[in-house]
């Protein structure tokens, strides 16, 4: 048994912290606004992939997870009790590019600095946030992608 303070301990925790270091830096890199937005979109994918209209399409009706259809309607007939306060998401894919809606989902107050909608993916900076969710974002970059892939076949 190795003791605690040896040289081969003392490797192991350094290259756990540079590990741990690089993942971060790595998440912050990925999605990092002020590097990544030009004008009023993020037009690079987050993951470096396309994401799945289908798992967006459960994401954004799952009251849980995305929450979307608290403040938004759209094209769900089996959804009872759909928002209003937030525009239909109908056409979405028609009124807003793939970038721009990547944006809006990261961090929607670069586009209105009033907007009730929540950063989806940005945690710094953000005020009144549940304690179960400080530091953490709402969905992973996979899951903003498919969003974004689903609402890009709302085009009526």
């Amino acid at each position: 048994m190795r003791k605690p303070g040896s040289a081969r301990s003392r490797q192991k925790r350094s290259a756990d912290a540079v590990a741990a270091g690089l993942a971060l830096l790595a998440l912050t890199a990925a999605v990092a606004p002020e590097d990544t937005v030009v004008g009023d979109a993020i037009p690079s994918s987050l993951t470096g992939a396309a994401g799945d209209p289908v798992r967006g399409r459960e994401i954004v009706v799952d009251r849980r997870l995305g929450a979307c259809l608290l403040c938004h309607t759209g094209p769900f007939p089996e959804e009872k009790f759909q928002g209003t306060l937030a525009p239909d998401l109908a056409g979405a894919g028609s009124r807003w590019s793939e970038g721009q809606l990547r944006l809006r989902l990261v961090d929607p107050t670069r586009l209105n600095p009033d907007t009730i909608m929540p950063a989806y993916y940005r945690v710094e900076g953000l005020t009144r946030v549940g304690l179960a969710w400080r530091g953490k974002p709402i969905l992973t970059t996979e899951q903003i992608e498919d969003v974004i892939a689903f609402l890009l076949t709302l085009r009526d």
